[in-house]
């Protein structure tokens, strides 16, 4: 008998885990598509003021730049279910949140930016921990029954 003879037994996924999976994909998507916002804006796909990278000051040069490059980067890492994608997503969150609401002189005001972040961020967090009490309760669970 071989290894392929054998049943594959993969674990179990609760609802939750496998709504978190969703989850991050869907916001993989989202990355992906602000990426794409991001590098229309630089190669100058859209007709409208400061939509060129030339013509762009420099402060919006550089967050252009960066959010245009870690954006794609951090869709690649939600939708592979990498530990790293979420942080990278965070450093978009962070970046974007900064510009909005620390500089909302250069950069604009756009409040449903930030917002759309932290309510993100709190779906990741309660995710995250109901997760965390479905393995401890199913731990716990075969510790009495053995």
């Amino acid at each position: 008998m071989t290894a392929f003879d054998a049943p594959a037994r993969l674990p179990r996924q609760s609802l939750a885990e496998i709504a978190f999976v969703w989850f991050q994909r869907v916001i993989a998507g989202y990355c992906l598509l602000f990426g794409v916002l991001y590098w229309t804006r630089l190669v100058g796909l859209y007709s409208g003021t400061l939509w060129r990278f030339d013509l762009m000051p420099v402060y919006w040069q550089v967050a252009g730049v960066v959010l245009a490059v870690f954006f794609p980067f951090a869709a690649i890492g939600l939708w592979m279910l990498a530990s790293w994608g979420p942080v990278i997503w965070a450093i978009c969150a962070v970046t974007e949140t900064i510009m909005y609401v620390v500089f909302p002189d250069l950069y604009g005001h756009r409040p449903i930016i930030p917002v759309s972040h932290l309510f993100i961020a709190a779906l990741y967090v309660a995710f995250r921990v109901v997760i965390h009490l479905e393995k401890v309760r199913e731990s716990r669970r075969k510790e009495s029954a053995q």
